[in-house]
């Protein structure tokens, strides 16, 4: 088996077996191709049947001294087990050359984080006197509200709102669908933007009319947009914290654990697959509590 032919299986498998984004799809298949270009930069010939860890070992050495980042060379090992698993899957091989590889340690990155604070201080820079300052509440109050991440805020319609009961059916990742419920002032808002705002809309583009936000042309709202609004806000209220839409997904969580939340209530609600991925907020909390100690602890001042 050749590298096209193989590639080519392999994009099928992730398609229709794993029924994975695009983005994805693209990471997956951009980390094999560097492999490759690898073998042809170097004058390796080796097809993929025949790569073995030794090989792999000094791709990830090569990669190393082009100065790539440790968090792109874990990406790159990511993408090749997940080839090789598929070949192992596909009965085309007998051993994994990626079972025993080994990646660059990686420093987990905290993410910013708003306070309750914070949060209320953009939300006061916001002109409700003006139709498109009631949808960015609305959009806000959704983000902090649900943990919504900003793909999942953008594609929400409106047939999967159930606001008198408190509900929202999100959409997430790999077309996954969950619930979450939603807090009396968020459905205050949005309610507000949908009966006021929302409604009264003529130029709505042919496709998006379950579409909950859009902009002033009728299209639904795009997550730069999103940025963009969140960024001004912030320099509005004197944040000078980098935040993006993300933010408010990881202060929705962090607050949730502050409070005493249980983490796998909070997995379901982020749509997590796994909960090591939520166990962050528990770091995110212990941080704050040292802050506070190295802050306040008559002990710790100097």
């Amino acid at each position: 088996m050749n590298w096209p032919a193989a590639l080519h299986q392999f994009q099928t498998y992730l398609t229709l077996e794993r029924s994975l984004s695009a983005n994805t799809l693209e990471a997956y298949l951009s980390d094999i191709h560097k492999f490759i270009r690898y073998l042809e930069i170097e004058k390796i010939d080796l097809q993929p049947l025949q790569v073995r860890q030794a090989d792999l070992e000094r791709f990830i050495h090569w990669v190393n001294k082009l100065g790539l980042e440790a968090s792109s060379q874990a990406r790159l090992i990511s993408g090749l087990r997940a080839f090789y698993k598929f070949l192992l899957v596909e009965d085309l091989l007998d051993d994994d050359p990626t079972e025993l590889l080994e990646g660059p340690r990686l420093r987990r990155k905290m993410p910013s984080v708003l306070t309750v604070y914070e949060i209320q201080q953009m939300l006061n820079q916001i002109d409700m006197s003006d139709p498109l300052g009631v949808r960015n509440r609305a959009i806000l109050e959704a983000l902090y509200a649900c943990g919504l991440r900003v793909s999942e805020l953008v594609n929400l319609r409106i047939s999967n709102l159930f606001l008198p009961a408190g509900f929202i059916k999100v959409l997430g990742k790999n077309n996954k669908e969950r619930l979450v419920p939603i807090g009396a002032e968020a459905v205050k808002y949005l309610e507000q933007y949908l009966e006021h705002i929302r409604s009264a809309q003529t130029n709505i583009r042919s496709g998006e009319e379950n579409m909950v936000f859009l902009n002033r042309r009728g299209a639904r709202m795009t997550r730069v947009m999103v940025f963009y609004i969140i960024k001004d806000l912030a320099a509005k209220a004197g944040i000078t914290k980098n935040i993006s839409p993300h933010t408010f997904r990881h202060s929705f969580a962090t607050h949730l654990v502050e409070g005493g939340a249980d983490l796998k209530a909070v997995q379901d609600m982020l749509g997590h697959e796994s909960i090591t991925t939520t166990e962050i907020y528990t770091h995110l909390d212990t941080e704050y509590l040292k802050e506070t100690i190295y802050l306040f602890h008559p002990r710790m001042k100097f």
